[in-house]
């Protein structure tokens, strides 16, 4: 069985200038399949490890996706506000144990600007309900003193080198601003609150999730900002100096979401039929972990036509291995014939050929592996930036191994084509070939 091997193998290396693209075509399928299903693998981990320990999602009543998405991931447009005073009649529920309210619309250079409470750090958890870890400084003081104070995430930071005592200023709207320029609306005026800047106190250690590339401030601090707005647009004369919007009202009215916390998660879907049947204004109870189920069951079929195309490149590198295979058939008859003038049955013969796709497929996969970590490892700090997707270079995931196991088997099978044709080959057809 050895010598057959390395027979097999000897053979596969004098014909590598024809094989050495079928290794290449199957490397490159193999690289697809295995970085497609990591890649599916980890962005359905950041998704569902975005949020952890929060048991419900209020907002104005809209599509649950839709509020998961815009309310966690910051994704997608403004949906309708809920009222402060719905917020504090939620925290007054009997089987509620915390709530923390979110307001979302302005931004900082693209980065999205979150107004919430201290409370957030201390309830807001991700992963297997990891706590959100102050890396620097501290959380904002929900006090008029600290009304203009920030907290950032570590994206934040990274991207635009900020650290504690900077001096940031942010921008209406949900805005890729110029790093340089301030953005003008068609009056002529600047949507860019530059009247009232901000000043760094804290930096959040790495999450993986949004709260990476998100800018933290007061709720108060967003009203500030918007003293002397209308419809999201400053009135004429109406400015409104920094310290003197300290002396004014910034309780806010309305908040765009508010996370929710129970004492108990059996009494979840008491709380939710609340909030679902609330008579002050129309709400929506969102359970995270159904939303999110949601979201994946419509990007289900995106993720198995990624898995289709993959697997038809997979198939078409298969099928070129056979295709060359028994190409060379015709050539090599004669080496085949003398190989059972020396005392090689026919099954030898038959082994000979499918161990020889055998090692191109195996060579192939092997490549196609390798071929794929670099590909990640050089992708992961990319991806990380620009989706805040992190690609987890760890240990070969089950279906990984079950697809490259599946070319490996599809390689297998196609070399059992040629090595049949050649099992039937005669000693005579084979030292008198026909033409």
């Amino acid at each position: 069985m050895n010598s057959l091997l390395n027979i097999a193998r000897q053979s596969a290396w004098n014909r590598r200038s024809t094989l050495i693209w079928v290794v290449v075509s199957l490397a490159l399928a193999t690289a697809l399949l295995w970085t497609l299903e990591r890649l599916r693998h980890d962005i359905r981990s950041s998704f569902s490890q975005s949020v952890s320990g929060v048991d419900l999602i209020v907002g104005a009543r809209s599509s649950p996706v839709q509020l998961m998405l815009f309310s966690v991931f910051h994704i997608g447009s403004v949906p309708q506000s809920m009222s402060m005073d719905s917020v504090n009649k939620l925290a007054q529920h009997r089987s509620v144990s915390w709530v923390v309210p979110l307001s979302l619309g302005d931004s900082h250079r693209g980065f999205p600007v979150l107004g919430t409470t201290p409370a957030y750090f201390q309830h807001f958890a991700y992963g297997d309900k990891q706590p959100l870890v102050l890396q620097q400084g501290a959380a904002f003081a929900d006090t008029l003193d600290g009304l203009y104070e920030a907290v950032i995430g570590a994206e934040v930071a990274r991207q635009m080198g900020y650290g504690l005592g900077q001096s940031i200023t942010l921008g209406h709207g949900m805005h890729d601003h110029d790093h340089d320029h301030k953005r003008e609306t068609a009056d002529g005026n600047t949507d860019e609150h530059a009247d009232k800047p901000f000043k760094v106190v804290g930096i959040l250690a790495p999450t993986g999730t949004p709260v990476d590339r998100t800018v933290h401030v007061s709720l108060q601090a967003l009203e500030a900002l918007h003293l002397g707005w209308v419809a999201g647009t400053p009135m004429p004369g109406g400015h409104i100096p920094a310290d003197q919007a300290r002396k004014f009202n910034l309780q806010p009215e309305e908040v765009t979401a508010a996370l929710v916390g129970l004492k108990s998660r059996a009494a979840v879907f008491n709380v939710q039929r609340f909030v679902n049947f609330y008579e002050q204004e129309a709400l929506m109870g969102v359970m995270p972990g159904v939303a999110l189920d949601e979201l994946w069951s419509v990007l289900g079929l995106g993720e198995n036509a990624l898995l289709a195309v993959s697997a038809l490149v997979a198939l078409v590198s298969v099928v070129s291995l056979m295709a060359v295979v028994l190409a060379g058939l015709n050539e090599r008859r004669r080496e085949l014939a003398v190989l059972r003038a020396v005392g090689a049955g026919p099954r030898h013969v038959l082994g000979l050929l499918t161990l020889e796709g055998l090692w191109v497929t195996c060579a192939g996969v092997l490549f196609g592996v390798l071929l794929a970590h670099a590909g990640m490892a050089l992708a992961s700090p990319w991806l990380q930036q620009s989706l805040g997707i992190r690609l987890q270079l760890a240990a070969p995931l089950p279906t990984q191994l079950a697809l490259a196991g599946a070319v490996l088997l599809a390689g297998l099978m196609a070399s059992l084509g040629p090595a049949w044709r050649a099992y039937r080959l005669s000693l005579a057809d084979g030292l008198s070939p026909r033409v």
